[in-house]
Formats: structure tokens, C-alpha cells, sequence
């Protein structure tokens, strides 16, 4: 199959490029299916791409005793912190305590808990903490002189689709971006669906079985696309972040818990910046056109300023992101109290279809592996499992096996990069790593010097670089590049991005003209 065809013959069609469509792709085509995967816009363009960027058991949820999806996740933070040490690494969180939470003692029980609930090799565990003296009191307001530290870890949310999508193509999956499913329906022993790019063009695919994998669409495709009515209830709730110039100047995160309920982090984003949020309401919009509105910003400042020393007010966010995340409704009137767990729902013996509802990044793998593990049997598949012991792309520092090492020595791991490209900036070759890691070999192939990278469109962002995104990640406009590719969008000048879209052009313009000769 190539996406140029008209008609595409598969095992699976999946719909949906966030990180649970992505995720049932890359596990599906290591498992020998023929796959076809379809986005109506980017990859990673909404809810996957607005997360808090945590790999986390989800501390909170012990409140509501949801011990089975913490202990689930908690184990799969580790699983995946050695698939992709380059996009994920462990942090520290501080929860300065208030005198309005629970008393200390319950806190540190809870803590306890949280340490034991599944094995950790890589990160360590919680412990109390005297804010008077420690580095994190430092920027708070000195009525707070106790608090706690627990781990978690860090990702690259967008960039981890990104990987997912580009491991399974790698094993035969199609990718399609800016396609949506226009239709579909069960003909005989498989669906006949219809794929309508962008501009115009419709594509036609038999599959043997349908992933359901829309998000905060899961419901309205089955209601709209395929007229059927659908099996769960989701509730969509906005998650709104800010970020700031730097707050403080020390390696860990916050945790700070509202009076009325809601968690609220603050954490170091970018070198120069501070990540803040999420706010948690319920959502009743246009879910292509989530954005965060004036009383969250004011929500997230003003519980921001009840912590640290250093006032923030709304003139201060430099840039801001929502997303909208589609949980299973439960009996919850507190957005914030939905259980984050997933709910995979199957039918048909012949033609099956398997739909995706609710869940949360961090089990993201957990829940492809049991997709797969669900419907492949109704398609004459019988391979078992496998992502649980392998790297993505760019994950394997020290071998095709995740291992603790690549986690632990990353920092080894780019001082050896900035000796072998001893021509680039060490802080460029920093980057490249944190994005790329050994794909980075792949970027820099058969170039030895900076005129082999191009003329710069921006400090440190060379032509070099958007080719291994157009060629290899699909990145076809400045947003895919400066805001989920990287994060660049945050540090060039303004006006980078009309020169990266005018280097698109270029390059679009030219294929256009080479198609016409070869035509001719």
C-alpha cells in the first residue's frame, strides 16, 4: 500500500492520531497486521498535545480509591520512562503542606502507599521535607515550612505520538494525516470506509476490523459517521495550562492542592519558563476550537500567588494551551473526581469494532496492548504482545532493549553526541537529543558542517531539521513544527514562523513542478 493509492486493502482501519490511536498502531503492526492510520488533522493536534506532560500514577486518585488504575499506571511509568528516555525522564514534586489539607500524617500515608503500590528500579521514593531549609521553600511564601517530595516523571507528550506513529510505519502501518473518515460501513466480512483529505480527495479502504480511536470524538463518530448509537457516555473536560517566565530556579516540580479541590502543578518547562495548570471543567464547546478563556487564566494565577513569594498576574503568560479530555461520565459532580480510566467495548465476530473510551497518557500503552489483544484474535492473529520490552525510535542508547541505563546516564549518553558532532553547538546537539535521541544519527546523516544544515530560518533551526520532520514525522506547516514537533515556538523571534511555512511552500511548489516533468 502507498498513500498515494486510491484504495486501501487492511487488517485495521483505526481512527484517531492522539496517542491511544497511535499507541493501537504501533502495537498492531509489530504484531504482523496491516494497518491503516487516519487523522483528521495532525498528529497529537488536540488532547494529546495539552496534557500536563506527566508520567504519573495519578496521587490524587487515591482519594477516590481507584487503586487498581493508580497501581496500573505507577507500573507503566517505569515501562515506558526506559522505552523513550529521550522524550521522558524522572522528576521530583514538592507538596507544600496547607493548613487546610489533610492532617501531615495522612499525607505521608498516603505516600507510602503511592511508593509501594508497584515496584520501582528507577525512581526513588517520597519522604517529608523542612521548606525552611530545602531548595523549593526558597521561591514559596514563608508560612509554608513543611511539605512533602514524591517522584513522577516528565514526556514530551506530542513528541511521544509522534514516536508511536513513526514505530509503526516503520512496520508497515500508512499514516494519513489531515484525513478524516467520512464514512463507514460493514460489507459482508469487512468495512468499507471513506477517507477524505484535505484538499478534496477521497480514498477508499476495506478493513478487515475498525478502531474507534477519536477521543473526545469517540461518541459523535459513532453516532455521525457510522449512525449507530453509542455504548458509553463521555463527559469532556477542558484542561487549561499557562506558562510563565521562570519562577524559580531549582530541578523540582510543584504540587499545589486548591481549597476547592483541584491539583494544580507548576513545573520547569523549556529552561526559561514554568508550565502551570490544569483547571479540570466541564466542557460543552466546539471541540475544535478549545482555547483557554479569561477566568481560568485568572483561576491559575491567583492560586499560584497563594504559594509563591513572586505575584503572577495574567499580563505575565507568555503563551497558554487547552485540550479537552473525554472521560467516562460517572456519578461525579466534580470534574476533577471522573475517574481517569479507559473502557474498551467490542462487538462483531465478523467485521469487528473496538471502540476507545476514556483513559489517560500515561496507560496509553497499557490500553493499545489490550485493544490489540481484543480484537486480533477476530482477525486469525495470535502473536502476543510485545511493547512492554521494546524502545521507540530513538529510545535505544544502549540497545534495542529499554533498560534502566538509558534513563539513569542520558546525560553521559549527550556528552558522547557532543564530541562525535563536535561541529555543532553543544547546547543544539542537547536539543537534538532531547528530541531525537539516536534518530539524531538520522538528522545528521551525511552532513559535517554547518553549511551541509542549511541557511538558518532561526537561531539553532536549520533546513536540516525540517527535512527529517517533513520526510520522516509528517510535519507539513510552522505549528507542526514549532509547537508539537518541538517546542521551539517558544524561543525564535517573531516572524520564524512565516519562513518556516514559506519553506514549505517551496518545497511543495517544487515536488509540484518535478511531478509535471515527470508527467510530461
Amino acid at each position: 500500500m502507498s498513500p498515494s493509492s486510491a484504495t486501501f486493502d487492511c487488517d485495521l482501519l483505526i481512527v484517531g492520531g492522539g496517542v491511544n490511536g497511535a499507541g493501537i498502531a504501533r502495537d498492531a503492526a509489530g504484531r504482523g497486521l496491516s494497518v491503516v492510520l487516519c487523522e483528521k488533522d495532525d498528529l497529537a493536534s488536540h488532547t494529546s498535545s495539552a496534557s500536563t506532560k506527566l508520567i504519573h500514577g495519578g496521587l490524587r486518585y487515591l482519594e477516590h480509591y481507584e487503586f487498581g488504575l493508580v497501581r496500573k499506571a505507577l507500573i507503566e511509568r517505569e515501562v515506558l520512562l526506559r522505552s523513550a528516555p529521550h522524550i521522558m525522564w524522572p522528576m521530583r514534586f514538592v507538596m507544600p503542606h496547607d493548613k487546610g489539607q489533610r492532617p501531615a500524617w495522612m499525607i505521608r500515608a498516603g505516600m507510602l502507599v503511592y511508593d509501594h503500590l508497584a515496584q520501582r528500579e528507577i525512581l526513588p521514593g517520597s519522604g517529608s521535607l523542612d521548606l525552611r531549609t530545602h531548595a523549593a521553600g526558597k521561591p514559596l511564601k514563608p508560612e509554608f515550612t513543611k511539605g512533602f517530595i514524591y517522584s513522577d516523571g516528565w514526556v514530551d507528550d506530542a513528541r511521544l505520538v509522534i514516536l508511536n506513529a513513526l514505530d509503526a510505519a516503520e512496520k508497515g502501518a500508512t499514516v494519513l494525516t489531515h484525513t478524516a473518515c467520512e464514512s463507514a460501513k460493514r460489507v459482508g466480512d469487512k468495512w468499507s470506509a471513506v477517507l477524505r483529505t484535505n484538499d478534496g480527495e477521497a480514498l477508499h479502504v476495506n478493513a478487515r476490523g475498525l478502531i474507534n480511536a477519536a477521543g473526545p470524538w469517540a461518541a459523535s463518530f459513532l453516532q455521525d459517521v457510522l449512525h449507530r448509537p453509542s455504548a458509553k457516555s463521555l463527559r469532556l473536560i477542558k484542561g487549561s495550562h499557562i506558562v510563565v517566565k521562570k519562577l524559580f530556579d531549582h530541578p523540582f516540580a510543584y504540587i499545589f492542592q486548591n481549597p476547592d479541590g483541584r491539583i494544580v502543578f507548576a513545573i520547569d518547562y523549556e529552561q526559561d519558563f514554568t508550565l502551570i495548570g490544569t483547571t479540570d471543567i466541564d466542557y460543552h464547546g466546539d471541540t475544535n476550537k478549545v482555547a483557554i478563556d479569561h477566568d481560568e487564566i485568572a483561576y491559575l494565577c491567583e492560586l499560584t500567588e497563594r504559594y509563591f513569594l513572586k505575584p503572577i498576574k495574567p499580563a505575565d503568560v507568555v503563551w497558554a494551551y487547552s485540550g479537552v479530555r473525554p472521560l467516562l461520565e460517572d456519578d461525579s459532580s466534580n470534574a476533577s473526581e471522573i475517574t481517569r480510566d479507559y473502557n474498551l467495548v467490542i462487538e462483531g465476530e465478523s467485521a469487528p469494532m473496538l471502540s476507545v473510551f476514556g483513559g489517560k497518557i500515561t496507560t496509553f500503552r497499557k490500553l493499545a496492548e489490550e485493544a490489540v489483544d481484543m480484537i486480533a484474535p477476530h482477525l486469525g492473529n495470535q502473536r502476543g504482545a510485545w511493547t512492554a520490552d521494546a524502545c521507540l525510535p530513538g529510545g535505544d542508547l544502549f540497545g534495542s532493549e529499554p533498560q534502566n541505563r538509558s534513563v539513569l546516564e542520558f546525560d553521559a549518553y549527550v556528552h558522547e553526541l557532543q564530541k562525535k558532532y563536535s561541529w555543532l553547538a553543544p547546547k543544539l546537539i542537547t536539543r537534538y537529543a532531547r528530541t531525537y535521541g539516536t534518530r539524531i544519527h538520522v538528522l545528521l546523516n551525511n552532513r559535517h558542517s554547518l553549511q551541509d544544515m542549511g541557511l538558518p530560518l532561526a537561531e539553532d533551526l536549520y533546513p536540516a531539521e525540517l527535512e527529517y520532520l517533513m520526510n520522516f514525522e509528517w510535519a507539513s506547516s510552522s505549528t507542526d513544527i514549532l509547537w508539537r514537533r518541538t517546542k521551539l515556538g517558544l524561543h525564535v523571534p517573531e516572524g520564524t514562523a512565516q519562513k518556516v511555512d514559506e519553506w514549505f511552500s517551496a518545497k511543495r511548489y517544487k515536488n509540484d513542478n518535478k511531478l509535471m516533468v515527470a508527467a510530461g
